[in-house]
C-alpha cells in the first residue's frame, strides 16, 4: 500500500517557475515508478511525466519536454516535478501516481494516487 500527498502548487505568472512534490508513505516505496499527470477544466487527465525506482530512466510529455524536469529521493520517499518556463496552457490540477510496473504508470492505470495540487499561470 502507498499512499500519495502532492504538495507545491500555486499562482504563478507566465515564464515563472514552481516545484511540486509527491510525499510517500509505504515500505517499498523506492521500489515504485512514478509518475505526474494532470487534468484542466473540461479536458481528460493527460501525462506529464514519468520516472523509474531505479532513477535511471525517465520520460516526458512533448508539451513539457525540456521545460519540465521530474526527480526523486527514495532516502527521502518524495519524487519532484520542476517546472519552468510555465505557460496558462500549464493550468491543471497535478497529480502524482505510483506503480511497480512502468507501463502501468505511464498509461495512467496505476492504482495509488494523491488528492492533487493547483496549479494555475496567469498570462
Amino acid at each position: 500500500q502507498v499512499r500519495l500527498v502532492e504538495s507545491g502548487g500555486g499562482l504563478v505568472q507566465a515564464g515563472g517557475s514552481l516545484r511540486l512534490s509527491c510525499a510517500a508513505s509505504g515500505r517499498t516505496f523506492n521500489r515504485y515508478a512514478v509518475g505526474w499527470f494532470r487534468q484542466a477544466p473540461g479536458k481528460e487527465r493527460a501525462f506529464v511525466a514519468a520516472i523509474s525506482w531505479s532513477v535511471g530512466r525517465t520520460y516526458y510529455a512533448d508539451s513539457v519536454k525540456g521545460r519540465f524536469t521530474i526527480s526523486r529521493d527514495n532516502a527521502k520517499n518524495t519524487v519532484y516535478l520542476q517546472m519552468n518556463s510555465l505557460k496558462p496552457e500549464d493550468t491543471a490540477v497535478y497529480y502524482c501516481a505510483a506503480d511497480d510496473s512502468w507501463n502501468t504508470i505511464v498509461a495512467g492505470r496505476s492504482d495509488y494516487w494523491g488528492q492533487g495540487t493547483q496549479v494555475t499561470v496567469s498570462s
